[in-house]
This record gives structure tokens, sequence and C-alpha cells, in this order.
């Protein structure tokens, strides 16, 4: 590459980034005119991707687009341990089975966004899985000290909660992961930054060439405040129906539409258009992105018709009703709509259910008001039910 080339590549890969460490040295890398492994590891503790995963995931596929090797590690050992970052308490362990039915979902969905012919698939287990003279060498290479200096430890530790033995090699065993690949740059949120910087050291202990620790911003959630995540209900997920990341996008905040176009857009963010055209666009680009083209126009479409038109989708699935009467609310919406009972009834009190367009709160109506009828669930959510229901 040529010097200008050169240049122009680190600002567009170094665009959005929080950190790019050390400073410079993602140009000298580059300089090598090879191309470079960029590693991202990832845990499969839950199944789903959502947009905030695709941060991390959109700015590997701009090095994977510029002839870049991309290194995805599924942490199949440390998602045993669960990564402490950010957390207060021990994670519960996970089962290898859930946590392999996790991996593969997480790869189905990363691939929506990466190119998999430029994508190298590792499981740690390969070199985790070690001898105790191994682990006795990785765990000589920091100190418990460095460890206590993450303001997650060092904070658990001033509260007196208990931080375990396990939770203090999770650290270790990711920087291991960048020596077993040879990566030449990290990326990971900006809460990752430690892990990155330290992993680092750990290569430079095994006479590895040290990587770029590269970290980007974290997205908020939809309610503009807090960062996305599943436990939060604030997220959407990428495997959603394209009609649920429309409807979740749209309520986003207004004064966080800048960075959801900075973070997910390949096009900058119009302040003089209005704010309800540009989270419609964003919408819109969001749904079709995951799920083609028509998708965006389709799901747009349908939230103009539960939100400005008020009126119900053309196709709902049909679900028969029991051959009780009268039918109990609770349980028929648990059956059909995949809910529990109680979250049934708290949407029955809320006036979050209704019958035919008309809002309804009785636990137990007659079968026939129910036959042949569209319910709706909350704001996007529909079933026709048919079937004679009779007395037994």
């Amino acid at each position: 590459m040529t010097e200008t080339s050169v240049t122009d590549a680190v600002e567009h890969l170094e665009r959005n980034v929080v950190d790019s460490l050390p400073n410079g040295e993602l140009k000298r890398k580059l300089e090598l005119d090879r191309p470079l492994r960029v590693k991202l590891g990832i845990d499969p503790t839950a199944a789903d991707i959502h947009l905030g995963h695709t941060v991390v995931l959109r700015k590997l596929r701009e090095f994977q687009d510029l002839g870049h090797q991309v290194v995805l590690i599924i942490g199949d050992y440390t998602a045993r341990v669960g990564d402490p970052s950010g957390r207060s308490a021990l994670r519960p362990e996970l089962d290898p089975a859930e946590i392999d039915a996790h991996a593969q979902t997480y790869m189905d969905q990363a691939f929506k966004v990466l190119d998999r012919g430029r994508t190298e698939v590792r499981h740690n287990g390969e070199w985790l899985d070690m001898p105790m003279e191994d682990l006795f060498r990785l765990a000589r290479t920091s100190t418990v000290a460095q460890l206590l200096e993450r303001d997650d430890f060092s904070n658990r530790y001033q509260a007196g909660e208990p931080i375990s033995i396990l939770e203090l090699l999770y650290p270790l065993m990711q920087g291991y992961d960048s020596v077993a690949v040879r990566s030449d740059v990290e990326l990971g949120g900006t809460d990752q930054k430690f892990n990155l910087l330290l992993a680092r050291d750990i290569q430079q202990a095994y006479g590895v060439e040290p990587q770029v620790a590269m970290t980007l911003p974290i997205l908020p959630g939809t309610d503009g405040e807090r960062k996305m995540s599943k436990s939060y209900g604030n997220y959407v997920g990428v495997a959603e129906p394209p009609e649920e990341i429309f409807g979740k996008v749209m309520r986003v905040p207004d004064e966080a539409m800048r960075v959801y176009y900075e973070l997910l857009m390949d096009e900058p963010f119009d302040p003089d258009r209005a704010a309800v055209e540009s989270k419609r666009h964003l919408a819109r680009s969001l749904a079709a992105r995951y799920h083609g083209d028509s998708a965006g126009d389709a799901a747009e479409q349908h939230f103009d018709r539960l939100h400005v038109e008020r009126s119900v989708p053309d196709e709902i699935e049909s679900a028969p009703l029991p051959a009780e009467d009268p039918i109990h609310l609770p349980a028929l919406l648990a059956d059909a709509f995949g809910v529990s009972r109680s979250e049934a009834r708290r949407l029955l009190t809320g006036g979050g259910v209704k019958i035919e367009g008309e809002p309804v709160a009785e636990l137990d109506v007659p079968a026939s008001r129910l036959h042949g009828a569209v319910v709706q669930l909350g704001k996007r959510r529909f079933k026709r039910f048919t079937g004679r229901a009779e007395n037994g």
C-alpha cells in the first residue's frame, strides 16, 4: 500500500472508534502490506445478536472489505466462566450444550454482517483445554494487583463483595486467545479496554507481536439511556421480524438518532431532516438490511396500519379456540402468543388486549365473542381465532 492509501485506510478504520492503542500502531501494522488478523471474541451466553453487537461486527466488515482476515473466536471455554466486565456479581454457569446451541445461532446471525469467506471461526476450547503446567505459565504473565485495576473488580473488592479465582482468570484466558490466533488487531466495546490491553502484555510474554487494541462505542438501547441489552428489554434483535425491528426503532428517542446513524448507518445524520423522517429512514433501512430490500417497505406499511391508520394487518395467523365456554383469556393468550399467564393478566388489566379493536379487561369471555375474532396483544401482535367452540 502507498503512504496515501495507508493513511486513508487508517482514517476509514478509525472512524467512530473510541480507542486505537497504541497510537500510530494501526498505521504501522497496515504498512506491513499483508492481510491483518483481526480478532473478535464472543461468549455465546445468549442466542440472539442485537443492534448493539453489530457496531463491532460492522467494523470487522470494514477490515474485511479492505482485504483483511477476521478471526471470530467462539468462547466455548470462556463462556463457562462468564465475562465479568461491568458485572457486580459472578455469572451463573451455563450448560455446554446450551453454549453450543447459542454459538450456532450467533454465527448464523453474525454472517448477516460479516463476509463468511473472509472469516476464520475458532473455538477457544481448542487451546484452553490445557495441561496444568501450561495454565501455571499463563498465570505467571499477570499479577493480582494488575487485575484489580479493573473498575469492576476494584469496586467489588472495595465493597467487600466476593471475586472468584475463576473470574480473575477470565482476562488471562481472553488474552491467551490472542496468543493462540496471533491476532494483529482485537476489537471490542469500551468495556473491553482492559482485557484488550492486557492481551498485549500476554502476547509479549509468549513472544508474539502485540495486537492493536481497538474499542468502539456502546450503542444505547431503545430507551436512549442504558446500553442496549436483552436483560434491560431495550434491544432490537437482528433476527426479529422486520415489523418488530421497525416498530422498536421508531420508539428510540429523537436525541439518540445522531449516534444511531453514526454507529449503524453508512450515511451521515442530517440534522435538517424532520426527526420522524430520520427515524423512519433508519427503521426502514435496518429492516431491509436484515430481511431483504422489500421487508423495509412492508414493515413501514405494517407500522402505518397499526399506528397511523389504526387498522389490522392484511394477513393474520389463525389459532384454534379451545372447546370450553366461557374461555379463560389468560390461558388462551399464553397458549396462542407464548406469554406467561401472569403477563397476560397484566396486559388485560392495563388495556393491552383488544378483541376486534375493543379493549377487554375480563378474564373470562363467551366463546361466541372470540369465534372468528381478531385478538390484538400489545401493539403489534395479532391472532384470528377459529374453530367451533363447543361445550363438553
